[in-house]
């Protein structure tokens, strides 16, 4: 299996590495093709693997590949351990990015970094596998690094506009404070277990659990609690969880395929993928579980609050997402990885659906993204109308659609759970089904069979996209809408991620559920009776009223509530926190250092100030030097003097 674990990864790269290197030469179609060719070969060997592992009963694969380096005995190695998470992973990952890549044809037809665009898709795809097929710590590191770097590059994609150039520093700088909780983490796993390998790390648990370490003298603090709320500070910045979100909505400055990827598959997934990977760590400590539930209330709930004031319609997806990956957090921490996993699943199809969705909307409408300036579009745009609304009815949770499985699983995996903070974060994900239903389906009615506010210009070339956009439209609606009835049973309440994923017996939450659990078309029935339920339906009824029946209403309650309005449109002032504070501050200090350490310093006092008194020397100087002999001679007899007074006395 090894040289197919090989070519899933390099199959990728390769094609990354053709279309960047020898683009120019090959030309456009050339290079979608190799990229788009790359992409489909780890995308059918990922499914086959998935079928070996899930279907086949296939075992476990964990092996080295490469070594790079030993020190102290120490092996920092390249090596893969896939399991029935990582395959699901893969199949995810490699299929949304084949859509994609695909849909980027007909999107990016006329730029002319068409392939630079595609080299890096490419690249994304191949980060990712490296991070989630990793056996060890150093590899998931390049695998973490790697995603970010491409995020910077992609988001940047359009490096000629000021506004795409702030918002892939924004990302590059909000994950190094990320990145560098994650690094000190990793550094704590190798001085505490010896180690960077997954199995060694996992296995020698019970001899750290008990240790304890000093931050600041006097106070002890738990070693495996450290490391995770290390580890999950990572995870922060690359899942964008409150306060290290703010590069996430900014990211839309690039090209629509990629916030898909981002969004959908990759990236924002790193995070989630980790924590549950991780879940033999996090499971030793009650105080990491309730710090990452709480963050992932928080973000699940105040970040879904922010999408019923966006008008772009990039935004409001971008906002939603947000909000969903609150939500798989609160899963991770309530000890319901499987629960959490299961949701980034289906939630990586219908993400991927409503971003490219979206897409297909702003190139029938010439690149406009503000909603106020749509309206009506289903009768111009048929299967971009059904496919989106699909994505929706997925997104806030509709029976019998995919996203209902899994976030009604979390939400009573919270309800059960007893850590600290779950109260209020089941209040924060019940309530969060209310927001989520608002926002997204004020955007379907305003876009779709809201009042027609269409440039004339725009209206009259207005029709459906071309096949290279609505295929994989279609095919991403079928996992959106079975998808979660196919697996709720095995993945959430099953034993699917047995071996990958461990939870201990005090925190099963999931496992006290399976036994009400009666199957997935029994669920589905439950629903109708449940709170998650009622709230989505009154959540769509609300943006029905106030955005069809009575579109006055919004206005005037903006004008009513606009403190509110400014603190939402605002984001709660994190940005202007950051842009003040950090950013003002950094050039505050990099100003004081110019002025008194570059100016004053080196080049008042030790550059110019060793050349003035040279100056003043020389002038001194200057006076004894009159060319004269008796002035010499008076200077030798005087000289002469001294050294005769010093000899006397």
């Amino acid at each position: 299996m090894q040289s197919i674990y090989l070519w899933i990864v390099l199959a990728p790269l390769a094609g990354s590495v053709i279309a960047g290197l020898f683009g120019w030469k090959i030309g456009r179609a050339a290079s979608h093709w190799v990229t788009t060719l790359g992409v489909g070969i780890a995308c059918v060997l990922s499914l086959y693997v998935f079928k070996y592992m899930v279907f086949d009963g296939g075992e476990p694969y964990n092996a080295s590949v490469y070594t790079w380096m030993v020190s102290d005995g120490i092996r920092f190695e390249i090596g893969f351990m896939v399991d029935k998470l990582t395959a699901m992973m893969m199949a995810v990952v490699t299929f949304v990015s084949l859509m994609v890549h695909i849909y980027t044809i007909g999107y990016m037809h006329d730029d002319p970094g068409y392939q630079r665009f595609f080299s890096y898709i490419s690249l994304f795809t191949f980060s990712m596998l490296m991070l989630v097929m990793s056996n060890n710590f150093l590899q998931l590191f390049f695998g973490w690094e790697a995603v970010g770097l491409v995020s910077y590059l992609l988001i940047g994609f359009w490096f000629k506009r000021e506004s795409a150039i702030y918002a892939n520093l924004k990302a590059f700088l909000v994950n190094r404070v990320g990145d560098f909780g994650f690094l000190l983490g990793i550094a704590a796993i190798l001085m505490y277990f010896g180690s960077l390998d997954y199995a060694t790390v996992f296995a020698n648990t019970d001899s750290v659990r008990d240790q304890t370490m000093q931050i600041f003298n006097g106070s002890e603090w738990s070693v495996i609690t450290v490391i995770c709320i290390l580890l999950f500070i990572g995870a922060m910045g690359k899942s964008a969880q409150v306060p290290l979100h703010v590069w996430l909505p900014d990211s839309m400055e690039g090209p629509t395929p990629i916030s898909a990827l981002i969004h959908a598959a990759t990236m924002v997934t790193a995070g989630i993928f980790m924590v549950a990977r991780m879940s033999p760590l996090f499971e030793l400590s009650e105080t990491a579980l309730s710090f990452v539930m709480v963050i992932g209330a928080i973000t699940a709930f105040f970040m879904g609050l922010l999408g019923l004031v966006q008008n772009d319609i990039k935004r409001v997806i971008a906002y939603s997402t947000l909000s969903q990956l609150g939500y798989m957090t609160v899963a991770l921490g309530a000890s319901a990885y499987a629960a959490g996993i299961f949701h980034l699943m289906t939630h990586a199809f219908f993400k991927a659906l409503l971003f490219l969705g979206a897409g297909s909307v702003i190139i029938a409408l010439h690149h406009e993204q503000d909603i106020r300036k749509m309206g009506n579009l289903r009768k111009y745009m048929p299967i971009t109308w059904i496919t989106f609304l699909i994505g929706t009815l997925a997104l806030i949770g509709t029976p019998f659609f995919a996203g209902f499985y899994s976030k009604d699983s979390i939400i009573e995996a919270v309800g059960h759970s007893t850590i600290a903070g779950s109260s209020f974060a089941y209040v924060s994900v019940l309530l969060g089904v209310f927001i989520t239903a608002l926002y997204s389906f004020r955007l379907y009615f305003i876009v779709f069979h809201g009042e027609e506010n269409i440039d004339p210009h725009a209206r009259e070339h207005l029709h459906e996209s071309p096949w290279v956009v609505t295929v994989p439209l279609i095919l991403l609606a079928i996992p959106s809408v079975f998808i979660g009835y196919m697996y709720v049973d095995s993945m959430a309440f099953g034993d699917f991620f047995k071996g990958a994923i461990f939870v201990a017996p005090e925190h099963d939450v999931l496992g006290q559920l399976a036994e009400e659990f009666h199957g997935a078309f029994a669920m589905t029935l439950h629903a109708f009776g449940t709170l998650p339920f009622w709230f989505a339906a009154s959540g769509v009824f609300v943006a029905w009223f106030l955005y069809m029946k009575r579109p006055d209403i919004p206005a005037m309650l903006k004008e009513r509530l606009s403190m509110v309005y400014s603190i939402l449109i605002n984001k709660y002032g994190f940005d202007r926190f950051n842009e003040v504070f950090f950013a003002g501050g950094g050039r505050a200090i990099g100003s004081l250092f110019w002025k008194v350490g570059d100016q004053k310093l080196i080049d008042g006092v030790v550059v110019n100030g060793s050349a003035q008194t040279v100056g003043v020397v020389a002038g001194l100087m200057r006076h004894l030097q009159t060319g004269y002999l008796y002035t010499y001679a008076f200077a030798m007899i005087l000289g002469v003097l001294v050294l005769l007074g010093i000899f006397v006395l």
